[in-house]
């Protein structure tokens, strides 16, 4: 049995972001100014974590934010990088490089809500979590085979179920402090959005008290964190989650001191 932190970024600002264009896979936009500001203040916030994995979109505003975080951790900056094109934003089709508000049109031309919509030549949603399933299929593989050996159990275990409820005080560290194996995840909006959706309604993710379904569902702020904890049990047919604890989604605290941040 192993358990481990999962902490999911989404990258921080591109011009297109801030000029509301869809973006994708098809766009490979460097960050803005503000962009660069952002991923430095969430590099800031996780300083002091240590990472033991760093799984990343091979899309270069990912990978730059990425890099943004890593440069300023105080245990990680020498971490192995892994780009991962898994992890890229869904794709969007002819809407890519379009204003949101033209895909808001398709979608109610097509008679559908926005969020089910898919463009000509896009992702459908199922298709996104396909992908993130893929993802976590991998994910698990490599965390057993690099951080539990035979039945060797992770010193972040406290008893015979797993983990106790992880610790949340609105600091950086909420639920990794005795988690000493810990993953980077950084991916894009649309992504996170589909893959915690996953996580809470299919894989029944444990939720922490007062946590509003509204604030579980709602979009990702660029550079906003999101914290699991996870753990593992081999099986003859693969490693398989027995239980996910969310500690936090969609956290922004690092950017109160950011100018033109949402």
């Amino acid at each position: 049995m192993l358990s481990f932190a999962l902490t999911i970024v989404r990258h921080g600002e591109t011009q297109y972001n801030r000029d509301k264009l869809l973006q994708g896979q098809g766009i490979d936009t460097p960050l803005s100014d503000t962009g660069h500001q952002q991923a430095a203040a969430a590099g800031q916030y996780l300083r002091d974590l240590h990472f033991t994995n760093v799984f990343v979109s091979n899309l270069q505003r990912a990978v730059q934010t990425a890099e943004i975080i890593l440069g300023n951790n105080l245990h990680s900056s020498a971490a192995e990088m892994i780009l991962d094109p898994l992890l890229r934003e869904r794709g969007f089709g002819v809407a890519e490089g379009r204003p949101k508000e033209h895909l808001k049109n398709m979608a109610n031309a097509a008679g559908q809500a926005c969020r089910d919509y898919t463009p000509p030549g896009g992702e459908t949603l199922e298709q996104v979590k396909t992908r993130f399933k893929k993802f976590l299929r991998s994910l698990y593989q490599r965390m057993l085979e690099e951080h539990c050996s035979g039945d060797q159990r992770s010193a972040s275990t406290s008893g015979p179920s797993g983990p106790d409820q992880p610790v949340i005080a609105g600091l950086a560290n909420d639920g990794v402090q005795n988690v000493p194996v810990h993953a980077l995840i950084v991916s894009h909006g649309a992504f996170i959005r589909v893959s915690v959706r996953h996580l809470v309604e299919d894989l029944q993710c444990c939720l922490p008290a007062g946590l509003k379904m509204s604030q579980v569902f709602s979009p990702c702020p660029n550079t906003g964190i999101s914290r699991f904890i996870i753990t593992l049990h081999r099986e003859e047919s693969g490693p398989r989650a027995s239980l996910i604890q969310c500690v936090f989604i969609n956290r922004k605290d690092h950017l109160h001191e950011v100018k033109n941040s949402d």
